[in-house]
């Protein structure tokens, strides 16, 4: 009965997510409730950009306060997960961005020039799958025309399995495509260009 036991607390121990890790094939919901407002979280790396956690009403979020301009990226790299199959999803509220706005995820991130993205825009209503390879941005999927409510969260979710990538916006599939780029396992994080100004919140990763 003993032995029952201690194996039994075993397999709960190796189902159970170590704070800040994904491994096997759990799932881990990240909120930003417990950090400290104007500083980046535990166990993410501030890559391009400048992101802080902020209050929003009786929430706490991670957010994309610079106002950059162009072709830059502000990137958030969570830590806690190196993954290659993967599905994620987040919430996100667009703020501001003349230039650009909205924002989306990022995965199998080697560095700052190499990496998948896919997100949203609001202002040009597309929705639209990227990758980074030596620092220039390809397009590889698209959708248009898609209206959603201004001021807001959307959420946007990405599955990749081998080489096939499956996007959703607000729970629905808009894009789907294969890529042979980056086929190691990678980090996963947070997306913005230029001067979106956007705030993220409730991040699901888990490995496919």
């Amino acid at each position: 009965m003993k032995t029952l036991k201690k194996q039994l607390i075993l397999l709960f121990a190796a189902l159970t997510v170590t704070a800040g890790m994904v491994t096997a094939q759990e799932k881990t919901v990240i909120s930003f409730n417990s950090e400290k407002p104007g500083s980046l979280p535990k166990g993410w790396t501030n890559a391009s950009g400048k992101w802080t956690v902020k209050q929003n009403g009786e929430n706490k979020v991670l957010a994309q306060t610079a106002e950059n301009s162009g072709s830059y990226y502000n990137v958030a790299v969570y830590d806690g997960a190196t993954l290659k199959d993967v599905e994620m999803s987040v919430d996100i509220l667009a703020n501001s961005g003349n230039e650009d706005k909205g924002g989306g995820l990022v995965w199998r991130y080697i560095d700052n020039n190499n990496y998948y993205i896919v997100r949203f825009n609001p202002l040009e209503d597309n929705y639209r799958f990227y990758k980074v390879e030596n620092g220039r941005r390809i397009q590889l999927a698209s959708a248009g025309h898609i209206r959603l409510p201004e001021g807001k969260w959307f959420t946007v979710k990405v599955v990749m399995k081998g080489n096939k990538v499956t996007c959703y916006l607000n729970g629905k599939k808009y894009l789907e495509k294969t890529d042979n780029t980056f086929t190691k396992p990678g980090k996963v994080g947070f997306w913005t260009k230029a001067d979106a100004v956007s705030d993220f919140d409730n991040f699901m990763v888990k490995r496919k």
